[in-house]
């Protein structure tokens, strides 16, 4: 895994399509002979299959607004306001 950060930087645009050819042939190379990074590669397309075709599901409204003051407290503590 000593080459692997140099790729994960580009995943997900590799796995958008819209890396250039050279790039995605590189990633394509490493992926044959990188396990964790195949599998690492494996597990985000099926996140993103999973995600756009999955059922969408209604929050009750005091969940949502529970999940929402959660996420946004942690995006500001990270990020700031």
């Amino acid at each position: 895994m000593n080459h692997c950060s140099k790729y994960i930087q580009n995943i997900a645009d590799y796995i958008d399509g819209e890396i250039d050819e050279t790039l995605c042939a590189d990633i394509e190379k490493h992926l044959k002979e990188c396990n964790n990074c195949r599998l690492m590669v494996d597990t985000l397309k099926q996140t993103v299959v999973l995600c756009r075709d999955g059922k969408k599901e209604k929050l009750p409204p005091e969940l949502e607004e529970k999940l929402n003051n959660v996420l946004k407290a942690r995006w500001q503590k990270k990020f700031g306001k």
